[in-house]
């Protein structure tokens, strides 16, 4: 990768961060020119030239996009490892019950389900992905506990799982999140870390094992200390392969999903959804929240950061 072309395409980041989008989109051409093998600078400017013609796009603004990109591409495998990976630990227990974090539409739940999971509580906040999970699992006759909620939202209630009454505090033999913690704001971890040590016997998180990148220093202009040459190439090193998995289809998931995430990385005005940290940090986490044994096995090497399955017991 060209030293030169990724200091000009860093320019491009901070000129978009500060909403000048002409700027941004004629140093990416310059980027694009001084190494055109590089297929994020590409797919750079047409996303550009689409946020001149039509503003910058919301990451979930295709519906179908986002469809192909997270049942398409390496995505399919990371999600069958990570379906083994779950169904491996069930496989240990004679009878479980089972709470999921944040579930999602159930893709790494459903394949590992196995009938000795005789109590299972889904949780997740979008009532859309969670009633396709509740019909998924209705389908199948799996008798479920759905509940439209943050993490936060059922430490605050009374909630209780399957078979204890009300005030008996909630006691679950398996805990699960798959990709779905990371969302929480670094402050919270270590409050909503204790609670789950507090009410589930044993803890299984499935996260990226992402760097941990410099906070933007106090008096840097925002947009410059999220394009930190670091992050950069970062950025661009690894959404070369994850751009490379969906070449074929005529630049949808590029266009309509990879390219806003990218570009949402680098502009200060776009909300933070998510904090990733390395595997090592939660690690660190769990232990400070009272898990006494804590181990870690490599899921898949994703094209973003490599997935880890931490089980804490």
């Amino acid at each position: 990768m060209s030293s030169s072309a990724l200091d000009i395409f860093r320019n491009a980041l901070i000129a978009y961060g500060g909403e000048d989008y002409a700027a941004a989109l004629r140093l990416a051409q310059q980027a694009a020119q001084a190494d055109p093998t590089n297929a994020v600078y590409a797919a750079a400017i047409a996303y550009l030239q689409r946020v001149m013609r039509e503003g910058k796009a919301h990451v979930y603004v295709s519906p179908e996009a986002f469809a192909a990109f997270i049942r398409g591409g390496g995505n399919v495998p990371l999600y069958a490892n990570t379906s083994a990976a779950l169904k491996r630990v069930y496989e240990s227990y004679a009878s479980l019950s089972l709470l999921d974090i944040g579930v999602g539409d159930g893709l790494a739940l459903l394949p590992a389900l196995m009938p000795n999971v005789h109590h299972l509580d889904v949780l997740e906040p979008s009532l859309a992905m969670l009633n396709q999970t509740t019909a998924a699992l209705n389908a199948r006759g799996i008798d479920h506990r759905a509940i439209n909620a943050t993490v936060q939202q059922l430490m605050a209630s009374s909630l209780s799982p399957w078979g204890r009454g009300q005030g008996e505090g909630a006691e679950w033999d398996v805990i699960q999140s798959t990709y779905a913690l990371q969302s929480l704001r670094p402050e919270e971890r270590p409050r909503v870390l204790a609670w789950l040590r507090a009410h589930g016997q044993r803890l299984l998180i499935v996260e990226f094992d992402a760097p941990d990148f410099q906070h933007p220093s106090q008096g840097s202009e925002p947009c410059e200390g999220l394009a930190t040459p670091e992050r950069v190439r970062y950025f661009v090193e690894h959404y070369q392969r994850g751009l490379a998995e969906y070449a074929d289809d005529g630049g949808m998931v590029a266009q309509g999903f990879l390219m806003p995430v990218f570009f949402g990385g680098f502009d200060p005005g776009e909300a933070r959804v998510n904090w990733e940290m390395p595997i090592a940090e939660w690690t660190r986490l769990l232990r400070e929240a009272g898990f006494a044994e804590v181990q870690t096995e490599t899921v898949y090497d994703y094209w973003w950061a490599t997935a880890v399955v931490v089980d804490a017991r």
